[in-house]
């Protein structure tokens, strides 16, 4: 089936069955038979015999099991384990698995110095690193398992783009800290930084609490990149339901582990595909999510980017107009008062998605890898009162959702800020403070070297011109631990950590490598936001910003060989996305129909 033979959700008829009645596998239309079949692949099948595989093993469908487990943060390293069960239910359900790992790049370790610069990066080179070795080995499904914040979209983005029946399983999130009598989380850390910085904090209790911040494996408990990315899985039809809400040293999610390994081996047998399952409207329920959780501003860059794997086009000014008419429900870090646990406990995405759906909200009928559709995953499912971390739509939190899209005369191409928890100090006008780069930002920050009123802007932070487009948790908690995120706006080309809270406006585009108007900005310049309106604007008269593009000229950067330099001559805007390749639009064959 190619992009555009969309199954309807209702019915699978029609769909190429691979499985035969005796149990055995029919693979003339299963990648792995270019590995597996006929006399010429003896010496692929002598690969496979050396690996302990016997002939029953070998005449089975092929899954790859994608892990992005590694040691470099607690995010990963519970994703072997849960790998290891997700092939013990491929071998169960009558296929075979086959495991490997791709990178990942961590923000938590990353934030704040250079090595942020390889985050965004990781997310293409991790899709990249699974479809290559998809490819190349002919496996016939996947099930991706991934722990934090770019590896979740670069799985999934890797499932649209291959086409191949797969099921997405988040590895979950971290146990929250408990540190003087609260639950804490890293964001937590980094907020006392600048509370120790500006004399609020001493430094024997900055050493307490980051000792006991992060208990245990698994993502940032808070509804930050990788929650938010984990809610979306479930949204968009690529995973289990409730698998994203049990956290990450629990061994009772291996269950959800085998049950994947079980649905994906189903769905080779029927034949139903990721383009199958996410359409159109499942990016809609999607962004709806996002936006009810109170969720990263990153989901406006890897909702665009998943959408053009498949073909389909969403923008972050699709992202935003969902965002301006979804209530915002669930009570959330860091702009609310719950963790990623406590809305596990209250019910998970089904609770969510329930009122939702009741409320018209979503679309019930969407494809999900169930077989089901949304509405009948979510039939018996009952809403529980005795839970205040989900509210029904009829008591938002705020009726309108927790990210909002921005447009104007700095950022012609749209710009994106995260509004959930933020009662007060939604617009903001004041003289511009400009920094060329997070650095610079940073020190002055710590130094208290800044007034109340003004807007710090970061430029050349974005894809292109850091290159990499940085997060900008280390400043924007910095700010927040000082007490002074109610004082200042910040503005930049580069992006924000899901933890990320005060009028803090990122992914300004264009660019300004490409000259966008933040290349042009000068410090005392006047810049307007009104996050309710939805914009942004410097003012400064169009002949003069006219007279200084005439005298700018694209910065040259650090990173002119290598993985960064390459990211740079490739990259597209952050409204379509951050792109690297064409996508669905160009294919003229899909992985899955070789």
């Amino acid at each position: 089936m190619g992009m555009t033979d969309r199954q309807d959700a209702s019915s699978l008829e029609g769909a190429i069955m691979t499985r035969k009645p005796d149990g055995t596998w029919d693979k003339s239309n299963l990648p792995s038979r270019h590995v597996t079949e006929g006399p010429a692949r003896s010496p692929h099948r002598s690969y496979y015999y050396a690996m302990g595989l016997g002939s029953r093993e070998i005449a089975q469908p092929f899954v790859g099991v994608a892990s992005c487990w590694n040691e470099a943060a607690p995010c990963n390293t519970a994703l072997m384990r849960q790998a290891h069960a997700v092939s013990e239910g491929v071998k169960k359900a009558g296929a075979t698995p086959r495991e490997f790992c791709t990178i990942t790049v961590t923000d938590g370790i990353a934030m704040g110095h250079e090595g942020m610069r390889s985050s965004l990066v990781s997310r293409d080179l991790i899709a990249d690193s699974v479809e290559l070795t998809m490819r190349g080995h002919g496996y016939d499904a996947l099930v991706g398992l991934a722990g934090c914040d770019k590896s979740l979209p670069g799985m999934m983005m890797a499932m649209l783009r291959l086409n191949v029946p797969s099921v997405f399983l988040y590895g979950g999130s971290i146990l929250p800290g408990q540190w003087q009598g609260r639950d804490v989380t890293v964001v937590d850390v980094f907020e006392g930084v600048g509370m120790h910085s500006a004399g609020k904090m001493s430094l024997e209790d900055l050493c307490s609490l980051e000792q006991h911040a992060c208990p245990s494996d698994g993502a940032c408990g808070g509804q930050f990149t990788a929650n938010t990315m984990a809610c979306v899985s479930e949204a968009i039809g690529l995973a289990l339901p409730l698998s994203a809400s049990l956290p990450a040293p629990y061994l009772t999610r291996d269950a959800y582990a085998v049950a994947s390994g079980e649905t994906v081996v189903r769905l080779i047998a029927e034949q139903l595909r990721p383009r199958d399952i996410v359409t159109r409207k499942s990016f809609e329920n999607a962004a709806v999510v996002v936006a009810a959780t109170g969720g990263s501003t990153n989901g406006g860059l890897h909702l665009p980017a998943m959408a053009h794997e498949c073909g389909i086009e969403f923008t972050l000014r699709d992202f935003a107009e969902i965002a301006a008419r979804t209530p915002y429900i669930a009570d959330l870090k860091p702009g609310g008062r719950f963790v990623a646990k406590d809305m596990g406990e209250a019910g998970g995405m089904p609770m969510l998605l329930k009122t939702l759906l009741e409320g018209g909200y979503i679309h019930g009928d969407c494809m999900t890898v169930t077989g089901k559709t949304i509405a009948q995953n979510l039939k018996d499912v009952k809403w529980r009162d005795d839970q205040v971390v989900i509210r029904p739509v009829s008591n938002p939190l705020s009726p309108t959702g927790g990210v909002v899209g921005l447009w104007g005369s700095l950022a012609p191409d749209g710009a994106i800020v995260k509004v959930a928890g933020m009662e007060s100090h939604r617009s903001h006008r004041g003289p511009a403070r400009v920094f060329d780069g997070e650095q610079a930002c940073f020190d002055a920050v710590e130094a208290g070297d800044y007034q109340d009123g003004e807007v710090l802007v970061i430029r050349y932070e974005g894809a292109r011109g850091g290159p990499g487009m940085r997060e900008m948790l280390s400043t924007t908690a910095a700010i927040s631990g000082q007490g002074r995120g109610d004082k200042v706006a910040l503005v930049t080309d580069g992006r924000f950590s899901g933890g990320t809270r005060g009028l803090c406006i990122g992914h300004v585009g264009p660019e300004a490598q490409m000259g966008g108007p933040i290349a042009l900005v000068q410090d005392g310049d006047i810049i307007a936001i009104d996050a309710d309106a939805g914009t942004i604007d410097l003012e400064v008269e169009p002949a003069e910003l006219a007279r200084r593009k005439a005298e700018w000229a694209p910065r040259k950067t650090n990173y002119n060989s290598g993985a960064l330099w390459k990211y740079a001559q490739i990259v597209g805007p952050a409204h379509l996305g951050a792109l690297t390749h064409p996508g669905a639009a160009e294919e003229t064959h899909i992985y899955a129909d070789l």
